[in-house]
Formats: structure tokens, sequence, C-alpha cells
């Protein structure tokens, strides 16, 4: 096992031992996050209200005998967005030789869009314009590279674009940092070329190495954010 890294099997036998209902009251939007956070020493049984009730008593005996006996394993470094301060899973850098992760956009526009064109759009749930480069068109779908807002918001520079006004984000393509996830699992990644640096979710829908698809895009991360650095 790895420095840093938890042991599987002995989080699934904390997390068989726990309620399991996922309720959040601990500070931790799922049970297996909290077990987790027991094998780190970052919390406490007593967070979690439902443990201390009769019927689990029995359960909770055993807890307490496991993580006492269980070393405590240190804490891996965290990645936090800047936006939220919310923690995600893995960054998604872009794929090799290509200066952005690949986006999907879903526009909502009924113009014409072809490949190579510089389009300016911003994305649903989003409040920063993006400038994009069309790498394909495919049934009303577009891939795109970022190349703004950074450079392309001054008022005395020339160039040509099309506004098509508001996307939605329906994935990201990419190269994975971190530990890799499991094809189907939903992730809170960091795409690493997001201005605000805001901490996404989304489905893996395809892996390749460390080559990655995330689909069903959303800026609204169902988790509690990091507080300080404990």
């Amino acid at each position: 096992m790895n420095k840093g890294s938890i042991d599987i099997s002995q989080q699934n036998k904390v997390l068989m031992l726990l309620p399991g209902y996922n309720c959040g009251i601990c500070g931790y939007a799922r049970c297996d996050e909290f077990a987790g956070a027991l094998l780190k020493s970052r919390t406490q049984l007593e967070k979690c209200r439902f443990l201390y009730q009769e019927i689990f008593q029995e359960d909770l005996a055993k807890l307490q005998e496991i993580l006492k006996e269980t070393k405590v394993i240190p804490d891996e470094k965290k990645i936090i967005g800047v936006m939220d301060n919310y923690e995600a899973d893995i960054i998604l850098k872009p794929l090799h030789g290509e200066e952005s992760c690949r986006e999907t956009l879903y526009p909502f526009t009924r113009e014409k869009i072809k490949a190579g064109e510089i389009i300016r759009y911003r994305p649903l749930g989003c409040p920063i314009i993006h400038f994009a480069k069309v790498l394909e068109e495919n049934h009303g779908l577009i891939t795109v590279h970022l190349v703004g807002p950074c450079h392309r918001i001054d008022s005395e520079a020339e160039f040509e674009y099309k506004d098509i006004g508001v996307c939605m984000v329906g994935g990201f393509q990419g190269t994975i940092e971190g530990k890799l996830p499991r094809v189907g699992e939903t992730v809170r990644f960091l795409p690493y070329h997001c201005m605000m640096q805001k901490v996404h979710s989304g489905v893996v829908v395809q892996l390749e190495g460390r080559q990655a698809i995330i689909e069903g895009i959303d800026l609204k991360v169902w988790a509690p954010p990091v507080k300080g650095n404990d």
C-alpha cells in the first residue's frame, strides 16, 4: 500500500458496519467518504448520530475496536478548487500536445457551425464568456479547444468569431492526474484550464490508460466544501 493511500478492504470493512444512510449529517456526502475519513483520523465516530442508537450498538463496538487497532493513515495532498473550496478527486489535464481539455458543447443556436471557426459562448451555469476553436461538428454537437477568454477580451485585438450565445457543456476529454477512477464512476474533477478553478462533477464514460471522457457535466458538486486544512 502506497503512503497516503487507504486499504480498500479495510475501508469496506468499516463501511459495512456504518448505518449506510448517506444522510450527510456527519459532514460527508456518503458513508464511504466518512469511512475513509475515520481511517485517516479526520473525523470521529460521534459525528454519526445514528450509530449510537441501540440497534447499532454491536456495530459500534466493532468499529471502535477496528479503529483502535488501525494505524492512522497519513493524508494525501488534497485537490481543492479556488471557487467554492470543494475537494476534487482528480485534475483533468489536456491530451498530449493540446492546449486545453476538449469540451463537447450542445449549442442552442440553429446557426450552422463549422470546424475551424472561433466561437464565442457562455457555458450554461458559468458566468465567464469563453472563446473556443471548433474541432468538429457531429449531429449538432461540437467539440472545441478553448482559446480564451484571457487573450480574446482585448477590445483592440482584431479577430473574427461567431457568437453562438449560451451552450450546455456535455462532456470533457483529457488526461487524468490523480487516482484513476472506474468507468461509470461519478467523479469530482478540476479542469486544468478552468479560469475560475471551479470543481465540476460528471460520469466517466470512457477510459484508455489515463485518457478519459467525462460526461453529464454539472457545476453543482454534491459534497460539503473543505473547511480549513483539517
